[in-house]
């Protein structure tokens, strides 16, 4: 049976995340809390807004009411990226080699492997940030749409237009697709190669969490009584195709989902704290934690797939092995 060892902290948890084989907990007061050799706290910022793990897995970077963007290592040691005077870094993502995006109101900056700060103008407010898989293009939710800037040159943007308000976005890890969340209770998508849409729909809340499953096949969601996961092979997504559907719990509401790193399984947290492993193929059930305190607000697997780091809005966090006997 898999066992739970919980740690309770004080306030909301933005992100849970094993940075290499260390489980971190980035609290909006900002702070982080470490896994490592015992419980560690680093104070990074003065109110932390975004946070997201950097795509070699081996740092977190964050954003902060201070105008700071700061990265951690597995160690607590912090370095600050960048500074902006008087700015609420409200998004944050990370490339290849290092490189770093971050926004705040109608600016988004890029951060490349040379060192060098970049700054995009918008004409909309910047609500999400997203690398393509090479780290060429940032993609920026927006409001009607979603912008595709070149970080490196001053090649024309592509717009890709869809009236709504969207707040977050993702890229596929092929880079052929194009999603964001939007204020309404939905997801948008276009397929980058002709602008075709993709409308995912149906939610009887806004999604705040996804994740791609194990070989990008799978993009999963919370937003639902279940977690719904929309299909990404072929050429064509999902376009014209069904959801899956996993750990359906009729008086209870998905909040935060976690694909296994190399398994076809997801971590599923939902709104009374409980955590559900379920199979994609037979949808096979695992309970991983009973209901607790607070929603499940973010969880992240380690490398291996045998720990997993969760937290919740009332600070309610901690980590489950499904190793245990």
């Amino acid at each position: 049976m898999p066992t739970v060892a919980p740690l309770d902290l004080e306030g909301h948890c933005l992100l849970a995340r094993f940075v290499g084989d260390v489980a971190c907990f980035a609290l909006a007061d900002g702070t982080i809390h470490r896994l490592d050799g015992g419980h560690q706290t680093e104070t990074v910022h003065d109110g932390l807004l975004s946070a997201t793990l950097s795509f070699d897995g081996k740092t977190l970077v964050t954003g902060g009411e201070d105008g700071r963007v700061c990265r951690m290592a597995a160690d607590g040691t912090v370095t600050e990226l960048a500074k902006i005077p008087r700015k609420w870094i409200t998004a944050i993502a990370s490339g290849p080699n290092g490189a770093v995006g971050f926004a705040s109101g109608k600016i988004a900056w890029t951060l490349g492997a040379d060192g060098k700060l970049r700054e995009h103008v918008q004409e909309r407010s910047v609500e999400g940030l997203a690398f393509a898989p090479k780290g060429q293009r940032l993609a920026i939710a927006r409001y009607n749409g979603a912008t595709l800037i070149w970080t490196g040159t001053d090649a024309k943007p592509v717009e890709l237009e869809w009236k709504g308000a969207h707040i977050g976005i993702t890229i596929s890890p092929d880079g052929r697709f194009v999603i964001t969340t939007m204020q309404e209770n939905a997801l948008h998508g276009w397929r980058i190669e002709d602008g075709r849409h993709m409308r995912m729909t149906g939610y009887p809340a806004k999604v705040k969490d996804w994740s791609w499953s194990a070989k990008a096949r799978w993009l999963a969601t919370s937003g639902a009584p279940a977690a719904i996961l929309w299909p990404f092979t072929g050429k064509d997504g999902p376009i014209g195709k069904a959801p899956l559907e996993l750990g359906l719990r009729g008086d209870s509401m998905v909040t935060a989902v976690a694909c296994h790193p190399t398994e076809e399984i997801v971590a599923i947290g939902y709104n009374d704290g409980m955590i559900l492993l379920v199979r994609f193929a037979d949808q096979k059930e695992l309970l991983l934690r009973r209901p607790g305190r607070g929603a499940i607000t973010s969880m992240g697997w380690d490398e291996q797939g045998h720990r997993l780091a969760f937290g919740s809005e009332a600070g309610d966090c901690g980590l489950v092995d499904i190793t245990a006997n």
